[in-house]
């Protein structure tokens, strides 16, 4: 289990920093922190049923209340504060049905947001925490590892680990059941790839209520004995990089437009500690591969992954490498392509259905068995993308299956425009590609831009040359903040809302 997994480096690694906690300003030995873990697994104690929810962002708290909560044998839930916080928290309660939310004064007075039934606050439970409480916990600590896992919830690894929502960019958030088995997999195969040692250092700066964080920036620095970094704010661009300087951190993973943030924000020489930098959760654009390679000297591997895949089903790495692909899958996962039509399994080099298989593949959406069993067919998670595996095996990504629109009868991918517009944009001009509704064509493929500052002739005479003439936009719409998800993903939902409120409105570039 994740948290055996955890006592296990705490014992190995005691006097080794394992957070430097930027949101308080301590350091935290793997020590200390199993000592924590233990304090807080006898205050979460109390609490009824199965799930707690945890609301809190990234910061050795957070982490803490993950360990401690799975120390009881109950399980996580963790909630999006980014935006919507209490919404997102009412959703998460009528989903999962549980009341508890662990979550911190701090944070809501940071967010300006009034607390709601249920919620209990890290500092209470801190200020509450006595000297007995302390000693029992660090005489508890110093017990031989088997038994102190005797201590804390022991069971099978197909138990469920966590609760995480998807994104919510194109539809309701779904609530994804991981397991340790998922997680403990996805980590064993992740540090195969990429050769980590117990020697490394991670950024951790992603938010844990998404599984690329809790994955990439907890869990498998956790289990391998790696010392963290945690900071709360990973649109903190400048300030992340000079951490990643201070710390002489090894290897970080983040989102394309963070990568892109820090790439503008950095100094020369901020990133030269780092063995390898990889990208997820959306595709990767040249200017910020380029960028990188140019002013770091620093190779972005792009990977592929879903909430569903706990995350990661394929990445480039060092020796196996192609420049635009996703990479190859990782060792222990299977990958097909299917036919859209048949459901055959289709050969090199054809596009269809990426189908996914392996002890990755979530347990299923909780409380919705007609969406897992539409999702997972005898053992191969669906993952709605399409994409083809060439030749030499490696994946390559050409969209999400709801980001095709038929125009005229003939499909367009509105991942490929958006591509080839935001080459031709200005480097600092977002984009993103929706359709609108058109009564004789089915849809017309529009733009929405952050700026209407470009050369909007030169622009659509290039897209004229590089696409087919149903793929080229028809309206540009100026929309100054470009909805995104906290995750660094646009939100599609809302840029195709407003780009449709707009078009019947006539307001255009």
């Amino acid at each position: 289990m994740l948290h055996h997994r955890f006592i296990q480096s705490a014992k190995k690694y005691g006097k080794k920093i394992a957070v430097y906690d930027q949101a308080t300003g301590q350091d935290f030995t793997y020590s200390k922190m199993l000592i924590a873990s233990l304090i807080l697994k006898n205050s979460l104690a109390k609490i009824k049923g199965k799930y707690v929810g945890i609301l809190l962002p990234t910061s050795v708290g957070c982490m803490l209340g993950v360990l401690g909560t799975l120390m009881n044998g109950k399980i996580p839930v963790m909630i999006n504060y980014s935006t919507g916080a209490i919404e997102n928290c009412r959703y998460a309660r009528e989903k999962c049905h549980f009341k508890t939310i662990l979550t911190s004064r701090k944070l809501l007075e940071k967010l300006n947001l009034e607390p709601i039934d249920h919620m209990i606050f890290v500092e209470d439970i801190l200020a509450k925490v006595t000297i007995v409480d302390k000693l029992k916990a660090a005489a508890m600590s110093k017990l031989p590892t088997p038994i102190l896992k005797t201590m804390v919830h022991s069971g099978s690894d197909k138990q469920v680990s966590v609760i995480l929502f998807t994104s919510g960019s194109e539809k309701e958030p779904k609530a994804v059941q991981l397991t340790h088995r998922n997680i403990i997999s996805n980590v064993e195969a992740s540090i195969q790839v990429f050769g980590i040692s117990s020697d490394d250092s991670c950024m951790s700066m992603l938010p844990l209520f998404h599984v690329f964080g809790l994955t990439v920036n907890m869990w498998l620095p956790l289990i391998l004995g790696n010392s963290m970094v945690a900071h709360p704010n990973p649109l903190e661009y400048q300030k992340i990089s000079s951490l990643v300087r201070k710390y002489k951190v090894t290897y970080m993973a983040a989102t394309p437009s963070f990568f892109y943030g820090y790439l503008q924000k950095s100094e020369p020489g901020d990133f030269s500690s780092i063995r390898f930098a990889i990208a997820g959760a959306d595709k990767l654009p040249n200017k910020v591969y380029d960028g990188f390679l140019r002013k770091h000297g620093i190779t972005i591997f792009e990977g592929y992954g879903a909430t569903e895949t706990s995350p990661v089903i394929s990445t480039n790495h060092p020796g196996a490498h192609k420049i635009g692909s996703i990479g190859k899958p990782i060792p222990g996962v299977k990958v097909r392509i299917e036919d859209v039509e048949s459901g055959e399994t289709l050969g090199p080099d054809l596009e269809g259905k990426i189908l996914v298989k392996g002890d990755l593949v979530m347990e299923g959406y909780l409380n919705d068995y007609e969406e897992t069993s539409l999702r997972i067919r005898g053992g191969w998670y669906d993952t709605g993308d399409i994409g083809l595996i060439d030749k030499d095996g490696f994946l390559w990504h050409r969209g999400r299956l709801k980001r095709f629109v038929k125009v005229g009868g003939e499909m367009v991918s509105l991942v490929k425009v958006e591509d080839v517009l935001s080459r031709l944009l200005p480097e600092d001009v977002i984009c993103s590609v929706v359709d609108i509704p058109n009564p004789t064509k089915g849809a017309d493929v529009v733009a929405a831009v952050a700026t209407g500052n470009f050369d909007k002739a030169k622009v659509l005479k290039q897209l004229k040359k590089e696409l087919p003439s149903i793929a080229v936009p028809r309206q540009f719409f100026v929309i100054d903040d470009i909805p995104m998800m906290s995750s660094g993903k646009v939100n599609f939902r809302e840029v195709e809302k407003i780009c449709r409120e707009l078009s019947a409105k006539g307001e255009k570039k």
